[in-house]
């Protein structure tokens, strides 16, 4: 088992990576059911949380199917971040997760996300100030640095476990890098191989298949795989992960009926949660990868896009099962 302060995962698990837009409640729904073993909420400002405003608040909504599960949160002021995992805390996740890592320029130019590797005293203060205001286990999810000529993850990594934190996710980029270049997964293992760490690492960044995840696990010695992008779409990537490590054999694709059956099931609780309007919009970016590689899907693409009615949308969806009932066969 792997133990994250007093929450204790199966061994080598699969973590649901926090993903602005994308992880949220309907998402990690059909992750859970296909076998993600710890989920962490889309990123959440400090600063929204703190000034109570809908967005922040509205991504502390969490489901008890959903456990064991982590409230992320990112900001640039060691106060308000203070106050933000008191007010997470409240929401009672298992854990709180500091958002070390994201890259886009609003967020780390202003020394937030993967901003404060620019600055490890602050990083490490920060920290520990938030270790201290909460009794739940604190996680963090960082980059390898800000570029290349930063890299010092190692030092990182033992001042953060040093200040308390119960595990720490490494995405194997830099800043500068964004999700460009493969990510050097031998800098996370110079972490997770330091005699001086004893907290689990995991690795993230670049696992799009069983075989790479097996590949990964055995190279690198991590105590598990977080994983993003390659589920966007794709839920059942954690279970084929799962299958593949115990038995090595490859789980069949999912067939056409599953994909349109998970399919409406992430866009109902999309539609429930964010409501019609918000709900339909959001769900766009999912729907290429649910159909992916089905040849002359184009028209149906146009129309998912396109329809702004939930009524209109499952019948789409019915639609595109019953043409394409042969294409995973």
């Amino acid at each position: 088992m792997v133990k994250i302060g007093n929450v204790e995962i199966d061994e080598f698990p699969l973590l649901l990576a926090p993903m602005e837009d994308v992880s949220d409640p309907p998402f990690r729904a059909v992750c859970k059911e296909n076998g993600a073993d710890l989920m962490f909420t889309e990123f959440i400002s400090s600063e929204g949380l703190i000034r109570n405003a809908e967005k922040s608040v509205q991504k502390l909504d969490i489901y008890d199917y959903e456990r064991p599960i982590g409230i992320q949160i990112f900001g640039d002021k060691i106060e308000s971040m203070r106050e933000a995992a008191a007010i997470a805390e409240e929401a009672q996740p298992e854990m709180i997760d500091i958002n070390y890592g994201c890259p886009v320029k609003k967020v780390a130019c202003k020394g937030a996300g993967a901003g404060i590797l620019l600055d490890i005293p602050k990083m490490q203060k920060m920290t520990e100030e938030i270790v201290k205001q909460v009794s739940l286990p604190v996680t963090v999810k960082t980059r390898l640095g800000w570029d290349d000529s930063t890299i010092r993850i190692v030092e990182v990594a033992k001042r953060l476990q040093d200040v308390g934190i119960q595990a720490l996710t490494i995405h194997g980029r830099t800043r500068k890098q964004m999700y460009k270049g493969d990510a050097d997964w031998t800098k996370i293992a110079e972490v997770k191989n330091h005699p001086d760490i004893h907290i689990p690492i995991f690795g993230n960044g670049d696992i799009d298949s069983p075989e790479k995840a097996l590949e990964y696990k055995n190279k690198y010695g991590v105590d598990g795989i977080m994983i993003g992008r390659a589920a966007i779409g794709y839920p059942w990537i954690f279970n084929e992960i799962k299958h593949f490590l115990k038995t090595g054999s490859k789980l069949p694709v999912p067939a056409m009926a599953d994909r349109v059956a998970v399919a409406k099931k992430h866009l109902d609780f999309s539609v429930e949660w964010k409501g019609e309007l918000t709900g339909i919009f959001e769900m766009r970016r999912h729907y290429t990868n649910y159909f992916r590689g089905i040849p002359n899907f184009k028209p149906f693409r146009t129309r998912l896009v396109e329809s702004e009615s939930h009524a209109e949308l499952l019948a789409i969806l019915d639609e595109i099962g019953e043409t394409f009932v042969e294409a995973y066969a």
